[in-house]
């Protein structure tokens, strides 16, 4: 076994103080069947990112996060990459100007979806009207968007094959963060759109009884969140191929901050992964690399290992560097920044040396403030297998100077 336990916690890689504190912290509260920690593991809300906790019969807003269904959807196209190599400056532009990024961005081109016919949205309306109408409209005005923070659009080369790959990264964005908020305000006693809740990095995890009414309604929220995060990874990636005049043969498609109801030692659990992918057997997984380095397409293995790990492993490589250790305090009256180890122009070279287009992003997000990738697939070697080693050509993202709560 490559994982270790520590005061009951399954951890997987190298154990950082802090996340293994706030893993210990959800592991002494509530019905816990198991929790751990995934090899990418760092510090969160409440429940650290990277970290999961399998309940019975219960479910955590807090552990499921404010991003509620951020994951990744990859897929292969038809097109080689060395056809859009000599115009890939102009590629993605076209993408920068075609997606919308950032923090509140509406989309320019509104999406009709039958999601906004699904019956849970009766969830909203058992709250309120006035909560139905707001975040209804909120999603609809969204859907399509990325968001900002760590999240993106990108292309890949395969280069075992050549093949041009397109993947992205994001949530269910302000529908989805309000979600989480209103959830946790009414577990507090609070109206359901009253200011976030002021959740602190370490408090012990907010759970909610699936057999109670609030369990309930926050259950099939998620799950409509969900849907919303599918559709919207759906229709960005169907932007990208058009723009591109490609199809594709081949998709994976995961949450990696949700809940889902599975058997585990025999019980009937609810798995909730903060930054963590299902990694079943035979499940596929997209998990993505900073933006000089590798991602990988994954295949879980059917071993002890991944039993152990309640079929769980990363979702990326890992900060080991705070946003504000890397780009320094922002200044808002000046939209400037001091103060950050990595410089503009170290981030400009790294991206040059690793031969990447880059459209937006800030030194927050550049390769410095991240593991590599290999060394946490290395920890879950005996949980999942590489099937497609993917490297960036393109990287989109939001400004450097965008902050957005919705990102994991």
């Amino acid at each position: 076994m490559t994982y270790q336990t520590i005061d009951g916690v399954r951890v997987w890689g190298n154990p950082d103080a802090g996340a293994l504190s706030q893993a210990k912290t959800c592991a002494e509260h509530g019905n816990v069947v198991q929790a751990l920690l995934m090899a990418d593991h760092h510090k969160g809300y409440s429940q650290p990112i990277g970290g999961v906790v399998a309940y019975e019969g219960q479910i955590s807003p807090s552990g499921v996060g404010y991003d509620i269904a951020c994951g990744n959807k990859a897929v292969r196209t038809n097109v080689l990459a060395a056809d859009i190599k000599p115009i890939l400056p102009a590629v993605m532009d076209q993408i920068a100007r075609k997606i919308s990024f950032g923090v509140g961005r509406v989309n320019s081109e509104k999406v009709d979806h039958d999601l906004f016919d699904d019956p849970d949205w009766s969830v909203y309306s058992a709250i309120g009207k006035q909560e139905h109408d707001k975040l209804k409209a909120l999603a609809r005005d969204q859907l399509g968007t990325v968001g900002s923070g760590n999240h993106y659009v990108d292309l890949f080369e395969e280069p075992e094959t050549g093949l041009l790959w397109i993947g992205n990264h994001f949530g269910s964005r302000g529908f989805g963060h309000k979600t989480a908020s209103g959830f946790l305000n009414l577990a507090a006693g609070r109206e359901f759109l009253a200011n976030a809740p002021g959740e602190k990095m370490d408090q012990p995890p907010v759970l909610l009884d699936l057999d109670s009414e609030l369990g309930d309604l926050y259950y099939r929220a998620m799950k409509l969140a969900g849907r919303y995060a599918y559709a919207g990874r759906d229709y960005v990636i169907a932007q990208v191929l058009s723009l591109l005049s490609a199809s594709a043969d081949f998709e994976v498609h995961n949450h990696h901050n949700y809940a889902w109801k599975e058997t585990h030692v025999g019980k009937t659990t609810m798995v909730v992964r903060k930054g963590a992918t299902p990694s079943a057997p035979g499940q596929l997984g997209f998990i993505g690399g900073s933006m000089g380095d590798i991602s990988v397409i994954v295949r879980g293995k059917d071993t002890d290992e991944n039993r152990d790990s309640f079929y769980s492993t990363v979702h990326g490589a890992g900060r080991i560097m705070s946003r504000t250790q890397a780009a320094g305090k922002m200044n808002w009256k000046t939209r400037s920044r001091s103060g950050g180890q990595i410089t503009p122009e170290q981030m400009k070279q790294a991206v040059l040396a690793f031969e990447v287009e880059l459209r937006g992003a800030g030194t927050d997000e550049s390769p410095f403030v991240y593991r590599k990738l290999q060394e946490v697939l290395d920890a879950h070697a005996g949980t999942i297998e590489v099937l497609h080693v993917l490297k960036p050509i393109g990287v989109c993202m939001a400004g450097a100077d965008e902050f957005d709560p919705y990102k994991d």
